[in-house]
């Protein structure tokens, strides 16, 4: 079972040679009594002749053989007759008359087509239940190679930078303030768990004050989260810290990694540097932390131009400290009344109450509300969005955060729309990479009437707003950055607090975490922060995301050999499962189901 050559290779270089061959029945043709076989592996095809009538022992064998099945075969490469050549194939001029053939595994006929086309209208559950199948398929084949040489190109980066890859455990303490956990019992420890990691945050800061100074890994980390397109409960992130970094180190560090990655992926230049964005220009005019900047539709604010207006509703946002806020869907007023709701449903799923619009049409303002509008009002909103026949005008009339979301969601709904119309073009290598910056260093959660991290506890506030931590929380602004991409973070960080006093304040200040709770989860890391921590700073990237951006496809679940469906459920393993009671027994600990 040796093979002289990969599927990919034999060109007209390699006539009259003998060779042996093993790999995948992709085609079996029967072109009257002569066999032509595609075989396949991962390198590609090669075309292979048969002559049973030729070979009794050939003529026995190939009454078993079917797609999918394990060949070996030896024969002599040869020139393919005029005008039967493949051009699409490296080894379309060639094929191999087969002498032997062996068959080491005959293969069941295949629930679905491991062909990219047939292959990707299958509904997904049937693919991932046979993920050994569908990995087979050429376009799974190239995203898990192109996921290879991304982590590749990923540690040769921070090899050329003086990085050190450091493993830091799965199996940590449990931190129920950030997202929810994966808990494991300990068998030793009655009553007692670990949490599965959710980051190597802690631990990297702690790699800092060991005095590393420079740190990565393309770490697993765990999170019980609900799944979605670009979430999986089980993730690879790329995670760094550095030492005596400011921000602009940061900046030029992960934009050098980015151009390389891109460079070596896809043989892409991106532009550097990136520009940069405040988290509030951001909303204002996207509506969204993570705008797509590919297109314009820009929020508009028409606060002022409302403020004492006829139409009650607008007028009394205003008062009550709203905003109003509108964005032009240029050339869409030709929604169906099915788009038109599902727009409604949109707004109304982030708070809003309903959705005002305006319709131009015949050279009309269609709307309800026009009619409380003045010729003032009227001239404003045409000046700023510049309004024409055929557009559709949405209106938010809420607090500023909810305005700015409402009408980030009906932009993007609008983008997508628009292109599918053949209206706006909307390229996926476009590839318009932005730093968003000037985050809030806490929001105020309404429900508990406290400050939460708007990222985490330990990102350091910009020092001209540290003061500011007494006074007014809201205010400060952390040193906490992402890097979007077309719409998708790709991955955030900061720069940390390395001041035990610091940190002890924002724990228990103004988060308002007791002092026993601080000492049980972050004791250890307040007293290493005593022994002579550095200024330091880091971020982690989405490893899973940026390979969908790479490979062109939306999920991420196209580029994880065997991920989870949207249900947490691993089909092809099947599972979870239960377990035994004496499994329950020896961890201490017993299971109460739903009623």
């Amino acid at each position: 079972m040796k093979r002289t050559h990969h599927c990919a290779q034999l060109s007209p270089a390699d006539l009259d040679a003998t060779v042996s061959l093993l790999g995948w029945v992709d085609t079996i043709r029967d072109q009257g009594g002569i066999i032509f076989v595609d075989l396949r592996d991962r390198k590609g095809v090669t075309q292979i002749k048969l002559e049973p009538h030729d070979n009794s022992t050939l003529a026995g064998q190939l009454k078993h053989l079917k797609t999918e099945s394990v060949i070996g075969i030896t024969g002599q490469v040869v020139r393919r007759p005029a005008g039967t050549e493949n051009k699409s194939l490296p080894t379309g001029e060639v094929e191999v008359v087969a002498s032997s053939l062996d068959i080491h595994n005959i293969s069941e006929t295949p629930p679905f087509p491991l062909d990219d086309i047939g292959g990707d209208k299958v509904n997904e559950d049937l693919r991932l239940t046979y993920r050994y199948l569908d990995l087979r398929r050429p376009k799974m084949r190239r995203n898990l190679q192109v996921r290879h040489k991304a982590a590749k190109s990923i540690r040769d980066y921070f090899d050329s930078q003086e990085f050190i890859e450091v493993e830091t455990p799965a199996l940590f303490k449990s931190t129920p303030e950030g997202a929810r956990e994966y808990l494991v019992p300990s068998r030793i420890h009655p009553g007692q768990f670990y949490a599965l990691s959710q980051s190597p945050q802690q631990f990297k800061q702690i790699l800092m004050v060991a005095g590393v100074e420079k740190y990565f890994q393309i770490a697993r980390c765990f999170r019980d989260e609900d799944l979605r397109a670009d979430r999986q409960m089980e993730f690879t992130q790329v995670d760094v810290e550095a030492s005596f970094v400011t921000r602009e180190d940061i900046y030029a560090l992960f934009e050098g990694m980015l151009k390389k990655l891109w460079k070596d992926v896809l043989g892409t230049d991106i532009p550097t540097p990136f520009p940069r964005m405040a988290f509030h220009d951001a909303m204002n005019r996207f509506g969204v932390d993570k705008p797509d900047v590919r297109f314009a539709l820009e929020l508009v604010d028409f606060s002022e131009t409302f403020r004492n207006s006829a139409f009650k509703v607008f007028q009394a946002t205003v008062a009550g400290g709203g905003v109003i806020k509108a964005i032009n869907a240029k050339g869409l007023a030709d929604l169906t009344q099915g788009e038109l709701k599902n727009f409604e449903e949109i707004a109304k799923s982030l708070g809003a109450k309903g959705l005002a619009f305006i319709k131009v049409e015949g050279g009309e303002w269609k709307s309800p509300i026009v009619k409380f509008f003045s010729e003032t009002e009227k001239a404003e909103l045409t000046a700023k969005l510049g309004i024409a026949e055929g557009d559709i005008i949405f209106f938010a009339a809420a607090p500023w955060e909810k305005a700015c979301a409402i009408l980030g969601r009906l932009r993007l709904e609008s983008a997508a729309l628009l292109a599918k119309r053949g209206r706006m073009t909307i390229r996926h290598e476009d590839w318009k990479f932005l730093w968003v910056i000037d985050f809030p260093l806490m929001s105020h959660d309404e429900a508990e009437n406290r400050y939460v991290a708007t990222h985490h506890p330990f990102t350091a506030p910009v020092p001209e707003d540290a003061g500011l931590l007494d006074t007014n929380p809201k205010a400060v602004r952390g040193q906490h950055y992402d890097v979007v991409l077309n719409g998708m973070e790709l991955g955030g960080g900061s720069i940390r607090i390395h001041q035990p006093a610091l940190q002890k304040k924002v724990f228990e200040d103004v988060l308002k975490i007791p002092a026993d709770v601080v000492e049980s989860r972050f004791g250890y890391m307040l007293k290493a922060f005593t022994y002579g921590a550095p200024p330091h700073g880091g971020i982690a990237f989405g490893l899973d995301r940026m390979c969908a951006l790479l490979c062109g496809t939306t999920s991420i679940r196209d580029v994880i050999a065997f991920p989870k469906t949207q249900k947490g459920q691993d089909l092809m393993a099947q599972s979870p499962t239960p377990v035994t009671e004496r499994q329950l027994k020896e961890l201490h600990i017993a299971t109460v189901m739903p009623q």
